[in-house]
């Protein structure tokens, strides 16, 4: 690692990168850092700074982070390259791998961005020593080409060596190296690949005959690596590499081998991935100490890292109990079972057996090591044990606080000689900070419970919570979300209080809080900040009406049963105000008062709940009436289907229909689809009502057919919940099952839809062509879609917004555009529909341009099915 890193910051925010700046000052990284935020400063900088490490934003306004990543990749791909990012999804982060980024970091975690900066400069220098390597081997090959004498200087600098052997696996000769490099005599050489292999590892016998094996059958080269004991007992890493010198298939083939010891190169890489492995686990522990306020919960986070991350077999924590002059166990993380409960751990030298490895490291207040557990007794009885369980060699590390041991933390390895000076170095390091978060918790523990908590039901107080919605408001600030802070009072308290009593009163808060919190699951989202008052806020929510929903759902979970209030079960009930951010407010302090002018409102009006704008509060009460209407509207059939015709421009004949949903309402008429369809996406009732539209599309098709007509083929609309299921393939066969009119179904997407997730899609829709359903790209022209994503797609008709149709005789640029898609989709040998063709001038131009079916009111509106019957035989369609 160089002495003073140079970073490069692809960052538009100045404070961010002085943040960063600050973050690497703060760890005594010695670096310098310039800034810059846009592609042209981008390449600049990276042919004159020469930095070592380049760290990026995901999202910045005029270069994205992806932008940059791939010019890094292409310019300088030796340079690690790390998101520093306010947020990111996991989807968007695995690509951002794959794509060649080294990590990536959040920002409200910098903790890890140092470890992340070490790891990824490690990993660059044994990318360029690998790569180093393999150029040597690369070179020192030609060598041996050009010249015997060079060939045995670098065989032996590189140490390696080759040989000839024959068809029968025979050595016909070798270079002067291999003895030396096998530390044998030239006359104790084997004579051929069945002796060669007696001095293998057993484990990699089997692997080289077989590798030996396909390699002759087929002529072609083998490239292997396995375990070679040498004649003092170890073992040295061979890579083997064999190439045929004759003709592939000829007989006699004879075979040159070309053998390296890479064991200090395995070795070295084993050590790599040994320290990214601490490094990854005193990452976590950081993270935990920030983020977990209770002991037990830091000591099984601990251990899970310690195993997960770090590739132990084993990590568990202990605390010294002087009372009982033990240790007791708390937290473990095993990936074996049972070894833990075997554990001496008493702090009694006195006390028979005396003390364990544990107590030891307790006494003698210093990390002790057992880096070979078979040849050493530092494990006493329970060495047969840990070999058993694979351990090899650990580490029992004493958790010091100034003068005190209070506790120890030991790790179990399944390698030898694990723990050298390094590791320890660095496990002594993450053993200071457990002990570090140990005493902060011991010593905040209560001075924080009094100043944040609520003592009656250990929720969250009036001044915790404002802060915690605050952290919540920047956060919903920066992703672009809604948030609702809700006020709940609990109806009638004061006389359930004079009735009962207080303390009976304070046993219905608790259960009320126990309630709440299980029904809301996160206890940052509650809080207690009065009497009878409970706060509580919805995150990251769209809409009113999902706030309406979601808060039904609640007050049903927790009011649904009764409360147990000394010998009598009460029926309680919530009054609930609502502020919304960033309607009602843009910080904690106004949402929480306006919340609060809310629910006064709602006490004295007949709703339990009320939003802080009224007018919102009358539209989410309509939307929730329509949306039980709509629900009672599946389960009841008044959903129909109409259907418009689609009419060939040059014959006139009706060529096709599109399904159009309509909700014939008992009560409301027939009510048109933008006013009820938008709610069923939202609500996802839309994936039950998109069935049953394929089902009687079907159903219809198959009716026309039995009645002797010749039916069009029926296009039913994809809703974007339906295409984004994982399963829409599935629904669709299913919904179009094996019926008559199964085959007379097409389908019609949306364009901006389809290109969502072009190869998530266009598999989708392969799935769909099998069964013989067509698709049609609806609204073309609006979803900017490429010329190279639509050859990929298997559609068959493309259908031209009427935004086009309506403007294209006054707007020149427009029927430019117009003439330009049907050419278009000709090329690719589609057919084009035009949709809301209302007058004979829209017609006219289209049938000059070309165009196959026109759709619209020029022709026909929406119809019932028996008025579309009819007006096919007033055309000749009947038979």
């Amino acid at each position: 690692m160089a002495e003073v890193i140079r970073v490069l910051h692809v960052e538009d925010s100045p404070v961010d990168g002085e943040l960063l700046m600050y973050q690497l000052q703060r760890a005594g990284l010695a670096s310098e850092c310039r800034r810059v935020d846009s592609e042209s400063a981008f390449l600049r900088q990276l042919e004159e700074f020469q930095p070592h490490i380049i760290m990026a934003d995901f999202t910045m306004p005029q270069f994205s982070g992806m932008e940059a990543l791939a010019i890094a990749r292409d310019r300088t791909p030796d340079i690690p390259f790390i998101f520093v990012s306010g947020t990111i999804r996991e989807d968007i982060a695995v690509e951002a791998l794959k794509a060649g980024s080294a990590d990536y970091v959040l920002k409200d975690n910098l903790v890890r961005l140092v470890p992340a900066i070490k790891r990824a400069l490690a990993d660059a220098d044994l990318r360029r020593s690998h790569r180093a390597a393999e150029e040597e081997r690369a070179r020192l090959e030609q060598g041996l080409r050009d010249s015997e004498a060079g060939l045995r200087r670098a065989q032996a600098i590189a140490r390696l060596a080759h040989l000839v052997s024959g068809p029968e696996g025979r050595f016909e000769s070798w270079s002067e190296s291999l003895p030396s490099l096998m530390h044998l005599p030239k006359e104790r050489m084997p004579a051929g690949f069945d002796q060669w292999v007696e001095a293998l590892h057993p484990s990699d016998r089997e692997r080289f005959r077989a590798g030996v094996s396909a390699a002759t059958l087929r002529g072609e080269r083998c490239d292997m690596e396995y375990r070679m004991r040498l004649p003092g007992g170890t073992y040295m890493t061979v890579r083997q590499v064999m190439e045929p010198t004759g003709g592939v298939g000829v007989a006699g083939i004879r075979w040159f081998s070309t053998i390296q010891d890479v064991t200090e190169q395995r070795r070295s890489e084993e050590k790599i991935r040994r320290l990214n492995r601490v490094y990854a686990v005193l990452s976590g522990i950081n993270t935990l100490i920030v983020r977990v306020n209770d002991r037990t919960e830091l000591f099984r986070e601990a251990c899970r890292l310690a195993v997960e991350e770090g590739g132990f077999l084993l990590a568990w924590v202990g605390l010294v109990d002087r009372e009982l002059m033990r240790l007791r166990l708390i937290a473990s993380h095993d990936t074996t079972q049972g070894y833990v409960d075997l554990l001496p751990l008493g702090l009694d030298q006195g006390a028979p057996g005396g003390l364990g490895f544990a107590g030891r490291a307790v006494a003698e207040r210093r990390a002790l090591v057992a880096n070979d557990i078979a040849t050493g007794a530092q494990l006493s009885v329970l060495t047969e044990e840990a070999l058993a369980r694979g351990f090899r060699s650990m580490i029992t590390l004493p958790l010091v606080a100034g003068d005190e041991v209070k506790g120890v933390m030991s790790l179990y390895s399944d390698t030898p000689g694990f723990f050298d000076s390094e590791e320890i170095r660095l496990l002594e390091e993450l053993a200071g900070d457990v002990t570090f978060a140990l005493g902060h918790l011991d010593q905040a523990d209560r001075l924080e419970y009094l100043a944040y908590f609520d003592p009656l039901t250990g929720l969250a107080n009036r001044r915790l919570f404002e802060e915690r919605l605050e952290q919540m408001l920047d956060a919903a600030q920066r992703d672009g979300h809604k948030l609702a802070v809700l006020m709940a009072d609990v109806v009638r308290f004061k006389t359930i209080n004079d009735t009962f009593g207080r303390q009976q009163g304070d046993v219905l808060i608790k259960q009320v809080a126990e309630r709440a919190l299980a029904r809301i699951g996160d206890a940052n989202h509650l809080a207690r900040v009065g009497g009878d008052h409970f706060a509580s806020v919805m995150p990251a929510v769209e809409t009113a009406d999902e706030v309406g929903r979601n808060l039904e759902e609640r007050m049903s979970a927790i009011l649904g049963e009764p409360f147990a209030v000394g010998d009598a079960e009460l029926r309680v009930t919530f009054k609930v105000g609502i502020a919304l951010y960033p309607d009602d407010g843009e910080d904690a302090d106004t949402l929480l008062k306006n919340a609060e002018v809310a629910v006064k409102r709602a006490k004295s009006a007949p709703e339990p709940y009320l939003f802080f704008n009224q007018k919102m509060a009358e539209r989410v009460a309509e939307n929730l009436m329509l949306e039980n209407r709509l629900h009672k509207a599946l389960e009841r059939g008044e959903l129909v289907l109409h259907y418009q015709p689609k009419v060939d421009l040059e014959s006139g004949a009706i060529v096709g229909a599109e399904a159009l949903m309509r909700w014939q309402s008992p009560d409301l008429g027939l009510v048109q689809p933008a006013h009820f369809v938008p709610l069923l996406e939202e609500t996802g009732m839309i994936l039950e009502a998109g069935a049953w539209a394929l089902r009687q599309a079907a159903r219809d098709y198959a009716q026309l057919a039995a009645r002797g007509l010749r039916p069009p083929r029926i296009a039913v609309n994809v809703s974007p919940v339906q295409l984004r299921r994982a399963d829409f393939v599935d629904t669709v066969r299913a919904a179009l099952g094996e019926g008559a009119g199964a085959s007379g179904i097409d389908l019609e997407l949306t364009e901006s839809l389809v290109m969502e997730d072009v190869a998530g899609n266009v598999d989708k829709l392969k799935a769909i062509r099998e069964l013989g359903v067509s698709i049609a790209i609806d609204d073309f022209g609006t979803g900017y879609s490429s010329l190279a994503y639509l050859a990929r797609l298997p559609v068959q008709t493309l259908k031209i917004d009427r935004s086009f149709v309506i403007t294209m005789l006054a707007e020149p640029d427009t029927m430019t555009l117009v003439s330009t898609m049907v050419s278009l989709a000709h090329s690719l040998r589609l057919k084009v529909v035009a949709e809301g063709v209302d007058a004979e001038e829209q017609a006219h131009v289209l049938r000059g341009l070309r165009c196959d079916q026109m759709q619209g009111f020029l022709f026909s509106r929406p119809l019932p099915l028996e008025d579309l019957v009819a007006l096919m035989l007033r055309h000749g369609q009947g038979t």
